[in-house]
């Protein structure tokens, strides 16, 4: 018995039964999500692996407190001050004498431009209270204090744990 390549229904004995089709094929009713499962997988990966590289670059152990994060949209400026006294703007080293022109050149005309200050807890106060003095004489009207959440609060009352 010979069949014709033109009618797929033929070998099904007597007429036309089964689906109806326009033209050559038919419309295509599933959808094949496997390429579409790779990629979000991969983008996925490729996330996890990039979020921790975007924090600032200077290794710092930040003082702990119960405040709260900032949200804000624009790109702040950071200056990070070591245990040892080192200060970087970004990931640049600059010697004391050299931040508050090199962020007023960063800034521009921005001066309300939001600059993070990261200390290192066991940076001296006296280094931290200069950089900040030397910002605030610089014109920069917004300089904000980073340090990490979950320390004890500042000016509540300490309540002991029950055992």
């Amino acid at each position: 018995m010979a069949l014709s390549t033109h009618d797929a229904f033929a070998a099904g004995g007597g007429g036309r039964r089964g689906r109806r089709r326009r033209g050559r094929r038919g419309a295509l009713s599933e959808i094949n999500v496997t390429p579409l499962v790779d990629v979000m997988l991969v983008l996925l990966i490729i996330f996890m692996i990039s979020a921790p590289l975007l924090t600032a670059g200077v290794p710092l152990e930040l003082p702990k407190t119960e405040a709260a994060a900032i949200q804000d949209q624009n790109e702040p400026l950071t200056v990070s001050v070591r245990a040892d006294g080192a200060i970087f703007i970004q990931d640049a080293e600059v010697a004391f004498e050299e931040l508050s022109p090199r962020l007023t050149a960063m800034a521009g005309q921005g001066l309300t431009k939001p600059i993070y200050v990261r200390a290192d807890g066991r940076a001296s106060y006296e280094t931290v209270a200069r950089v900040m003095a030397s910002l605030s004489t610089s014109g920069f009207s917004s300089i904000n204090l980073i340090t990490d959440t979950g320390g004890p609060s500042s000016g509540g009352v300490q309540r002991p744990e029950a055992p």
